[in-house]
């Protein structure tokens, strides 16, 4: 999300640099992440791009926020959050992760009041200017030290992603999928393109979406309960069987009975 430029934004807010962050006293630093605005404007923001943009975020949002959260992993993730780094024009990426960071919503991403940048980020591209994802942000996302940055080209339905080679390269490495898949050591999964759909993978477990786990819960539900009923008829057969054979004794003891009056 938002528009690409080279400028540096001026006319936007943004965070005070590092060294004006460090002088400040508690109260000040709070006036400052209190004034820091957390919505984007019409001006940064890149026109609307239909359901095929928002679909595939809140997807990967979706999956995402399951499995970290499964894995009661430390781990914010968030979409079109605006992020202020020190002095650096603010952005909001389609999705964004940063580990060891509580999961508790927040309205806004300011670097030095939280004390920890982006770990990795994912922007969708759908129609539009393709070189603000694919150039821009290239270039922007190194400087910054985000350590993995994944473009899903939705208009070729191809993967794109980039990694630092160090912390403070400056410059990213494109990735090359292997067999298919590309592997993220930052999230410690691997990502793929099959058709129209971007799936998560942990291993050989394809990581599932809410509505897909809703589905299997009900097929197993419906499963025990069909077990349970074979096994109730099962008892009941058993139970039938139980009676009869008894019965059946009870039957036979008094034909013995009677064998045996008739003897005396």
């Amino acid at each position: 999300m938002g528009r690409p430029t080279d400028d540096g934004g001026a006319a936007f807010p943004r965070a005070p640099s590092q060294d004006a962050w460090d002088r400040m006293n508690p109260e000040e630093r709070a006036r400052v992440v209190e004034s820091l605005p957390a919505q984007v404007t019409y001006a940064e923001m890149a026109p609307p791009e239909g359901d095929r943009h928002q679909w595939a975020k809140f997807r990967a949002l979706d999956v995402l926020r399951g499995y970290f959260g499964h894995q009661r992993r430390n781990a914010y993730v968030g979409s079109e959050l605006p992020v202020y780094y020190p002095d650096e024009r603010r952005f909001a990426p389609d999705l964004l992760v940063v580990f060891e960071a509580g999961a508790h919503p927040r309205e806004k991403w300011l670097v030095t009041h939280e004390g920890r940048g982006l770990d990795w980020v994912m922007e969708v591209h759908v129609g539009g200017d393709r070189k603000k994802d694919a150039e821009f942000n290239v270039r922007r996302y190194a400087r910054l030290g985000i350590p993995e940055y994944f473009i899903y080209d939705r208009s070729r339905e191809r993967l794109e992603a980039y990694t630092l080679a160090s912390p403070g390269a400056g410059v990213y490495t494109r990735m090359e999928p292997k067999q298919g898949r590309f592997v993220s050591r930052v999230l410690g999964l691997e990502l793929e393109l099959v058709g129209d759909r971007l799936q998560f993978w942990a291993g050989n477990a394809l990581l599932m979406e809410s509505d897909e786990l809703i589905v299997r819960m009900r097929e197993r539900i419906t499963w025990l309960e069909q077990r349970a009923e074979e096994e109730a008829h099962l008892r009941e057969d058993e139970l039938r069987r139980r009676e009869d054979a008894e019965r059946r004794v009870a039957e036979l003891q008094a034909e013995l009975e009677r064998v045996r009056a008739s003897q005396k």
